[in-house]
């Protein structure tokens, strides 16, 4: 069984750690979650998790290291491999650098490439090989079709060169725009201090901003103070995009204790970030069941434990695309 984007050699784990482990990565739900931590507190069952599961996935991913310059997670599905790639899409330098001589190199062993619907736009304009998925797309209609006052407008058209996917222009945010701003700023000037104070002081004071500056949703979205150092760092030197995958598997809980967590919270968000995981991965294994090409995606590294997640679901057959179908054509999109 894959676990965390890959296989993992439990024996980091003693037998009672084994079982705490595998019984919040199988929970399902928060309830069925306090049930195995035997708390009748669904919230305090969620923060206990998400404190197990930092500690223990870091210990089973002490030895993870890259394979590729272009780190990442492979997944095969269907004697099919799917490579998941998580990066910062800051539009640095240093990043676009090493996505297009990687990108490129992929496409000419014959490779597919998939990237997140606003990546192409910034790093892949002028590759037309590089297909997005319709994830943005989705998410803003799913909200309609929900009925959600959305916070978020997509400018969108669908791509016309490559005929699979929907082309995302931007969108722009009018909600948690002045807290979101507030907390970058604070943790920007606690990471300036790192020179005159030392790292230790730094991290300790981003962790204390962390619990004052975040809301409930927050959690479920990783925006603490350890992922926008290790998100900065990561932009100018892409080397350390491994720390950053790494962190984020940590981080976040399986998929459906997170989701359930963020739609009791903010229902819109949810769908914005993590069902976009799930769809994502969705639309790479539909639109890419042709042949045995290796199939690359280039994802932001918070949703690629996700994108994993579902990939595993599709590879255990415990998810299919029978329903899925493309946004933009005459076919009816998969809301499961």
């Amino acid at each position: 069984m894959a676990y965390l984007g890959r296989e993992c050699d439990f024996a980091s784990l003693d037998p009672d750690e084994q079982t705490l482990f595998d019984s919040i990565r199988t929970a399902g739900s928060l309830s069925r979650l306090a049930d195995r931590l035997d708390t009748t507190d669904e919230h305090d069952a969620y923060f206990r998790a998400k404190e197990t599961w930092f500690e223990l996935a870091g210990r089973l991913l002490a030895d993870w290291e890259p394979t590729t310059e272009l780190p990442g997670d492979r997944i095969t599905v269907d004697d099919q491999s799917f490579h998941v790639h998580g990066i910062t899409h800051a539009d640095t330098e240093p990043e676009r650098a090493l996505l297009r001589r990687q990108v490129g190199q992929l496409l000419d062993s014959q490779a597919t490439v998939y990237c997140e619907q606003g990546i192409r736009r910034m790093y892949f304009d002028d590759m037309p090989d590089v297909y997005e998925t319709d994830d943005y797309t989705w998410a803003a209609t799913r909200c309609r079709k929900q009925g959600l006052d959305s916070h978020v407008e997509v400018i969108g058209d669908r791509d016309r060169d490559t005929g699979t996917a929907s082309t995302f222009d931007g969108f722009v945010e009018d909600v948690r725009t002045v807290a979101a701003r507030f907390r970058r700023n604070a943790f920007s000037l606690i990471d300036s201090g790192r020179e005159l104070y030392g790292d230790s002081f730094a991290s300790a004071l981003g962790d204390v901003a962390s619990n004052f500056l975040m809301s409930h949703e927050e959690f479920a979205t990783g925006e603490d103070f350890a992922s926008f150092r290790k998100s900065r760092q990561a932009a100018q030197d892409p080397a350390l995009l491994v720390d950053l995958q790494r962190y984020y598997k940590r981080v976040f809980l399986p998929q459906p204790l997170e989701r359930e967590w963020l739609r009791r919270h903010d229902p819109e968000l949810e769908i914005f970030t993590h069902a976009r995981n799930q769809r994502m991965a969705d639309f790479a294994v539909y639109d890419s069941t042709t042949d045995s090409t290796p199939v690359h995606l280039i994802v932001g590294a918070a949703h690629q434990p996700g994108v994993c997640y579902y990939l595993d679901a599709h590879r255990t057959g415990d998810r299919t695309t029978g329903s899925f179908e493309a946004l933009g054509t005459d076919r009816v999109q998969n809301d499961t």
